[in-house]
């Protein structure tokens, strides 16, 4: 019996099922596979099974992603995240070629070079906070320097990104004031460099935006604000979030771990199967455009819809044994970055910055473990763990 089946749910505080969500997924899935959501901070319904959660990704004229389904402080419509098909395919036309594989294996000397100049400072200390050392530094520089935006500003940047997807709100009416006025501070900055650009080009996205077009229409500042957006948040954060996990997994299995320092070319696989079980982007976020039925519930039109898909990662009704991580696991279609139209633009640079640290910080600091003392602590939703600390030697 794998250790999570063990876990008892009554037994866990929020902190421990924080850490191990995989006991509340099975738990939804048994009891509560669609849940309606009634809390302070949150309200709709939530789907946790990999067939339903499948249904609603593939299915955008039901389960549409637009500007109502999630506030995050934006005034329009994030570009392409929250357009729907049929406009939906002209803008992934546009933007698909900057992450396209070719492009990225383009920078990924340079991004290796940029992770080994984070971890070779702290190998000889036999110690560090590995979030606050590489897993945020790290995808953050490779991130600020493709947009464009100034390096100089980076911690600026990162509590502007923490403002919006991790703000200190106890009502939903303080969460909704928070991201206005947040979302207010990225835009500013996003028109700022807009500006700049339009006087002086640089070799960067928003610099070519300036003279990209969409159905033979120039973008306007608007929509690269409103690309910028989606960008800053998605590529501040993500990443910085599946390294976090993946590292805290490999700190507490010395087993596994050893696999991949004796055997550097399993990372890739040891990725995709950290970022099933890890799942560290929770839940993805759909409103429906229609009255539906899902699982023989009836869901309204208008109703703001969760889908779990670290539930759906771990569905033992797909996956053959779920709970158990295997680096050798012959098939693994995730939903760690959604599905359907609107999957991951930036899926193909994740998992490059994914293995270029994983195969670095292996090369450098091959017995690592967590601290003595620490307990972890995981962020709701986005799956960060701010509190890292790993000792060696």
């Amino acid at each position: 019996m794998s250790e999570i089946a063990q876990m008892d749910i009554g037994q866990m505080d929020e902190a421990a099922l924080m850490r191990h969500p995989q006991v509340s997924y099975a738990f939804l899935r048994d009891f509560a596979p669609v849940m309606a959501i009634e809390h302070e901070l949150l309200t709709g319904t939530m789907l946790s099974l990999h067939d339903d959660v499948t249904t609603a990704l593939r299915t955008p004229e039901v389960y549409s992603s637009g500007e109502e389904a999630v506030r995050i402080g934006q005034i329009r419509p994030l570009i392409p995240l929250q357009i729907d098909p049929p406009d939906h395919a002209k803008y992934r036309k546009l933007l698909d070629p900057l992450f396209a594989p070719r492009r990225i294996a383009e920078i990924e000397e340079a991004t290796r070079r940029l992770v080994v100049s984070l971890i070779d400072p702290v190998v000889s200390s036999g110690a560090c906070n590995f979030h606050a050392a590489v897993a945020e530094p790290f995808p953050s520089t490779v991130f600020l320097q493709l947009l464009g935006l100034p390096l100089s500003r980076a911690a600026e940047f990162i509590e502007l990104k923490d403002g919006i997807i991790r703000p200190a709100v106890s009502s939903l009416a303080e969460r909704e004031a928070a991201m206005r006025a947040t979302g207010a501070r990225i835009y500013a900055v996003l028109d700022e460099v807009i500006a700049a650009r339009r006087l002086h080009r640089e070799d960067d996205f928003i610099s070519g935006f300036l003279d990209a077009e969409v159905d033979g229409q120039r973008l306007s500042d608007e929509d690269i604000a409103d690309i910028g957006y989606l960008f800053f948040l998605a590529g501040l954060d993500t990443v910085t979030a599946s390294l976090d996990c993946m590292i805290a997994y490999l700190a507490q299995h010395p087993d596994q771990r050893r696999r991949l320092v004796d055997d550097p070319s399993m990372i890739p696989a040891a990725i995709e199967e950290l970022l099933r079980w890890e799942s560290p982007v929770a839940g993805i976020v759909r409103i429906t455009t229609t009255d539906t039925v899902v699982s023989g519930c009836p869901v309204a039109a208008g109703t703001v819809v969760n889908l779990s898909i670290g539930s759906a990662n771990t569905d033992p009704k797909f996956w053959h044994e779920p709970d158990t991580v295997d680096f050798d696991r012959p098939v693994n279609k995730h939903f760690a970055f959604g599905g359907g139209v609107h999957r991951c633009l930036g899926s193909h640079l994740a998992r490059m910055e994914l293995r270029v640290a994983l195969e670095e910080w292996h090369a450098r600091v091959p017995d690592y473990r967590l601290a003595e003392g620490v307990e972890l602590t995981y962020s709701a939703g986005l799956r960060q763990v701010e509190n890292l600390e790993l000792a060696w030697g």
